[in-house]
């Protein structure tokens, strides 16, 4: 692939990727477990809260909307272009979860959503978001794990082998289970820590799974027709009504 050809991928990968978070973010346990977040940052009128990974903006608007200062942070240029777009009053800033452009102690909340198992050392950033948060700030990180995604097959054995194998591909793919470990080793207190379970029965997430098999078929865990074979099963049942996936998520949270 030559240079020019890059940004495009990337752009088209941008694309897919928002159409399946606008889909799963639209959900009503999505907006719930959104607004659960929120509660656990104590939010304090006026305040900056920085939202890190922030993807399209959501979270950043919504935050707004609450009364605080919130700042949007991602590296993706495309992801950014498109929260821009989207939320045209919000501000958003370009920087990686490691290295924030925030002085020390400059902000009062810091939320990080489906970022940590991105990461190869979750642990730099937990000591970024202590850096930036002000003495009784709060921290909330929330994230599925990959390891533990569970999808209704009656190849339940190839089904642990797509899911496993999708999750090895990740920097960090039981980052969420770590969460409170993290918070723990970067010197936050009061740090608790929740479960939720996002299920999926929507058709329209068949694209989920497609981003579960075809990452796992291309690094050898399956061949083509295994792949082929589990996905045309995912799509009969869901024409069938018998579609379902469920996510679970951990949700933590502590104080600096």
């Amino acid at each position: 692939m030559s240079k020019n050809q890059e940004p495009v991928e990337e752009h088209r990968d941008t694309a897919a990727m928002l159409a399946v978070l606008d889909a799963a973010d639209r959900m009503p346990s999505a907006t719930r477990l959104r607004a659960r977040s929120y509660e656990l940052l104590s939010l304090l009128p006026g305040s900056t809260v920085v939202d890190v990974g922030c993807g399209a903006g959501r979270a950043v608007a919504e935050l707004a909307r609450r009364g605080v200062h919130a700042v949007g942070v991602d590296p993706s240029p495309w992801m950014l272009a498109a929260a821009r777009e989207r939320w045209t009053e919000a501000e958003f800033r370009q920087a990686d979860a490691e290295d924030l452009p925030f002085a020390d102690g400059g902000v009062r909340g810091y939320r990080a959503d489906k970022v940590f198992h991105l990461l190869q050392e979750p642990q730099r950033a937990v000591a970024e978001a202590r850096r930036v948060l002000c003495p009784g700030g709060r921290i909330v990180l929330v994230g599925q794990d990959w390891d533990a995604i569970m999808i209704d097959s009656d190849d339940a054995a190839l089904t642990r082998t797509i899911v496993h194998a999708r999750a090895d591909l990740l920097a960090t793919p039981r980052a969420g289970r770590a969460y409170r470990g993290l918070l723990l080793d970067g010197g936050f207190r009061d740090v608790t820590v929740e479960a939720h379970t996002h299920v999926f029965t929507d058709p329209a997430m068949l694209s989920l799974v497609a981003r579960l098999a075809e990452p796992a078929c291309a690094g050898g865990a399956l061949d083509r027709d295994q792949a082929d074979e589990w996905l045309a099963e995912q799509r009969r049942r869901a024409e069938a009504g018998r579609f379902l996936v469920a996510i679970p998520v951990f949700v933590a949270a502590a104080s600096a």
